[in-house]
């Protein structure tokens, strides 16, 4: 894809300019890019990366880039879709629907986005007469859509039918119109959106979790079990433990419990909750508020939305004027073979325009867009996948994302390593999970102690200053009449603010002086 390709060969570009400029933040490498991409509606985007743990983080504008990797240079980033517009035909630009495009169109075939048949085969249709124009018997002989993977799974029934909605249904429309119609056909599925996180809820049942542009969902198995849109009104999070607080119809509360794969994990999902909540129901930028991950403000981790919101994103659009730039679509939809003829290779926009519900197809299948625990579809569903992505050029997937990841294993690797190893790998994060959780509870006391000694410190300060006033309180009376109080003013106190005024005098002498 033209545009996620380009990022990726400007960024060592970038990355030169970045060096230049110590303790650059974040905000300096996306300006950057969103220039190069000549992009204006860039608060949808952000950039993600994979620490050497392989959490997924996305980079935080405000702080330095050198301070967020903990990976050793060149960093390896991906510029993604952050927050999905809720009506995509609204955005202001082309260019801006082109990369939200290329964004759900990876989501379909990462298995992300969840569709009947007859959706699915519509959705591949519309990408079909987006990449290669308008149906021609000459270049397209039979079977031409089975070349194309528009999903992690086919079935012959649905090639043929994508094939047939191509050559009958969309013939003359242009790659702008038919990019257009699969967003709004996207934007209406239960799934669009999802940045699906891998947890477990209570009962140790597999879910994920996702923020979209609606509400917060969780699905298990291929089904949507919850879907709060304005109730969710507090997010808290301790060590793998997230929690989800709900209003619900008649003044009811709900607290949803679901436990993350590791406390890095746990951390991501709440910020990702966080900003989502800021950006699509707040007013204004004005609004945003620092959050806190726990009840107790001595504990927890504290973070705050820096950006604008999503009706501040629409005004500001609203108010772009320029003429349109120019896309070049270069379209890579991923190939099952590599020795496929010409006429398949996908045409840029121009040689495009000149050319003129059944049974559920992937929600057949458990909702599983990851075979790992990263909170989004990493895992290639085959080597074949892998290697038509890399020859088609496809966006920066995790495969390309793990070069900055020196000595972690791949899938592959993992699976050679056969049941033995696994067994021994459960054992060993069992046991630094045992571990973890006991650190986590010393550190716990040792603040709970720091702070309840500080808070001492301070009442006995304040008791101090009180007696040692003019006040005329009868408590304060009977503490002064007290023979432990007139040994500690005359012995300690009088000297010590002796001391202080002796001091005062001397540097005021000295500034006068000066």
């Amino acid at each position: 894809m033209y545009y996620f390709n380009r990022f990726r060969k400007i960024f060592t570009t970038i990355w030169i300019h970045i060096i230049q400029i110590k303790d650059a933040k974040g905000q300096y490498l996306f300006d950057l890019i969103c220039h190069h991409l000549n992009l204006l509606e860039k608060d949808y985007f952000g950039i993600r990366y994979v620490d050497p743990d392989k959490q997924r983080h996305w980079l935080e504008f405000t702080k330095s880039i050198s301070k967020q990797m903990k990976s050793q240079p060149p960093f390896t980033m991906c510029l993604r879709v952050k927050f999905y517009p809720p009506d995509p035909a609204a955005l202001k630009e082309e260019i801006t629907r082109y990369l939200i495009f290329l964004q759900i169109k990876r989501d379909l075939y990462h298995g992300r986005l969840l569709c009947k048949t007859s959706d699915a085969a519509m959705l591949a249709a519309y990408i079909l007469q987006a990449e290669i124009g308008n149906y021609d018997p000459g270049k397209h002989p039979e079977g031409y859509s089975s070349k194309f993977q528009f999903f992690p799974k086919h079935s012959e029934k649905l090639e043929r039918r994508i094939a047939e909605i191509h050559k009958t249904e969309l013939i003359g429309q242009t790659p702008e119109t038919a990019e257009l119609k699969f967003l709004q056909k996207a934007q209406m599925l239960e799934t669009y959106g999802v940045d699906p996180h891998p947890c477990k809820d209570v009962s140790g049942n597999p879910a994920f979790l996702a923020f979209t542009p609606f509400g917060f969902v969780v699905l298990q198995g291929n089904k949507r079990v919850h879907f709060l849109k304005h109730e969710v009104t507090k997010l808290k999070f301790e060590g793998k433990t997230f929690h989800i607080y709900a209003n619900q119809k008649e003044d009811k509360k709900i607290i949803l419990t679901f436990f993350a794969p590791t406390p890095e994990a746990c951390k991501h999902l709440w910020k990702c909750g966080v900003e989502n909540q800021a950006f699509y129901k707040l007013e204004k930028s004005s609004q945003v508020r620092m959050v806190s991950s726990s009840n107790l403000f001595f504990k927890g981790s504290r973070f705050r939305y820096s950006g604008r919101v999503a009706k501040e994103v629409m005004e500001q659009s609203a108010k772009i004027k320029r003429e349109p730039p120019e896309i070049h679509s270069a379209h890579s939809t991923p190939v099952r073979s590599v020795s496929h003829s010409d006429s398949f290779i996908p045409r840029s926009r121009s040689q495009a325009m000149d050319s003129g519900d059944g049974t559920a197809v992937i929600s057949d299948e458990t909702y599983s867009p990851s075979d790992s625990v990263l909170p989004t579809p990493v895992a290639e569903h085959s080597q074949e996948l892998a290697v038509s992505r890399q020859i088609n050029g496809a966006p920066c997937s995790i495969e390309e994302e793990k070069e900055s990841e020196a000595g972690t294993p791949t899938v592959g690797d993992v699976t050679e390593l056969g049941v033995d190893s696994r067994v021994a790998g459960a054992v060993q994060s069992a046991q630094l999970s045992e571990t973890e959780q006991v650190n986590k509870f010393v550190l716990s006391v040792l603040r709970l102690l720091l702070v309840t000694i500080g808070l001492l410190f301070v009442l006995l300060l304040l008791l101090i200053i009180l007696t040692e006033s003019d006040l005329d309180i009868a408590f304060l009376r009977d503490i002064r009449q007290t023979p432990e109080f007139e040994q500690f003013h005359y012995e300690y106190f009088c000297p010590l603010r002796r001391w202080f005024a002796c001091k005062l005098r001397w540097v005021g002498g000295l500034l006068i002086n000066k």
